[in-house]
């Protein structure tokens, strides 16, 4: 294929190379390639750069299959990142839960990362809680009480709570939350996305064993960050 040609090559790459892409990204990627399109017209090289920035956008918005673990009892990470903080915190108190502390796993995206989040248990979406707030930046310890969020809380198949919350970061300005309340939620599948650069903190169920270590990196819906104490 003639390089001279950059829309035609940049669709081969992002055939050949990129995995399947989310739905949300589809009107930037369409966006790209209308203003690679004019850019072209006007000066080869800018249409050639617009054609390779369409291709990163697209790459930004990519949904890779994942497998999740089949042992049962495991809680698995909700996104592609690093495990930038494990503490113990209260639950945000917009899911209307008892302000007791439990042990919290953050994991923070850079703009390189995988940005779908998926399910980090199989169960039942019981409650779902948008909130506005700032947009520090995500590796902040504060940001996940001042930053704009969106919590789901979850219930096991054996009655335990979870609660995962997709927290905007510095350059993030929009939370894509694709499920529904009385949903029934399945481990690693993907229910909402974050653009461009944020975070997901995880609340596990009281006795549970934390699996990750700070620094770690994860990958969603396959790294498990912590064992549940599963009900008899």
């Amino acid at each position: 294929m003639s390089a001279s040609n950059p829309i035609a090559h940049a669709v081969k790459l992002a055939r050949e190379t990129l995995p399947p892409m989310h739905p949300a990204g589809r009107p930037f990627v369409l966006g790209g390639i209308a203003g690679t399109l004019v850019l072209r017209r006007l000066s080869k090289p800018l249409g050639a750069a617009a054609a390779l920035a369409t291709v990163a956008t697209a790459a930004f918005f990519r949904e890779p299959r994942r497998v999740p673990p089949a042992r049962s009892g495991l809680v698995v990470a909700a996104a592609d990142g690093l495990v930038s903080l494990i503490e113990e915190a209260a639950p945000p108190p917009e899911l209307g839960l008892p302000a007791e502390p439990r042990t919290r796993i953050s994991v923070f995206l850079s703009v390189f990362d995988v940005h779908v989040q998926r399910l980090p248990v199989s169960g039942l979406i019981e409650r779902i809680a948008y909130r506005p707030g700032k947009f520090l930046s995500a590796d902040l310890d504060k940001a996940s009480e001042d930053n704009e969020r969106n919590s789901v809380l979850l219930r096991t198949e054996d009655g335990q709570e979870l609660v995962v919350v997709q927290i905007a970061g510095l350059v993030a300005r929009r939370i894509v939350c694709q499920v529904s309340e009385g949903e029934k939620a399945e481990v690693g599948a993907t229910y909402g996305l974050i653009r461009f650069g944020s975070r997901v903190d995880v609340y596990l169920p009281p006795g549970s064993r934390v699996l990750v270590s700070k620094g770690q990196r994860t990958i969603g819906g396959e790294t498990p960050l912590a064992e549940r104490k599963v009900q008899s």
